[in-house]
């Protein structure tokens, strides 16, 4: 019987895969106020439509083939561009995760922004 290989990117995609989908409790998520603004009148029941909307493009955004990780992703939002990113931090967020692929050590950043942000 041979012993499948550990693929450590493959690994790190479907972790973040389940951050973009909500259901690593784990996940930080930040979404700029800058893209808020763009993308709601500034009230409150507006910011948090804005979000709703962000957040379901996201869970729906495909990525190029460049982004193996499935840590990068522009997608579009009310004709707005909008810009996906993850990092890998240790567990107190103060440094790099040494092992993205291990999530026993690896708290993720999903970042959401305009362009500008970026």
């Amino acid at each position: 019987m041979l012993a499948t290989q550990h693929n450590p990117t493959e690994t790190i995609a479907r972790l973040n895969d389940r951050v973009r989908q909500g259901l690593d409790r784990t996940a930080k998520v930040v979404m700029t106020s800058n893209l808020l603004a763009h993308l709601s009148d500034g009230t409150g029941p507006s910011r948090i439509l804005a979000q709703a909307k962000v957040l379901k493009a996201l869970r729906n955004c495909t990525f190029s083939p460049d982004s193996p990780e499935r840590d990068f992703a522009r997608f579009e939002v009310d004709g707005l561009n909008v810009l996906m990113k993850i990092d890998y931090f240790d567990l107190e967020l103060e440094y790099g995760s040494e092992n993205p692929a291990d999530a026993s050590v690896t708290c993720r950043v999903l970042t959401i922004m305009a362009p500008e942000d970026y």
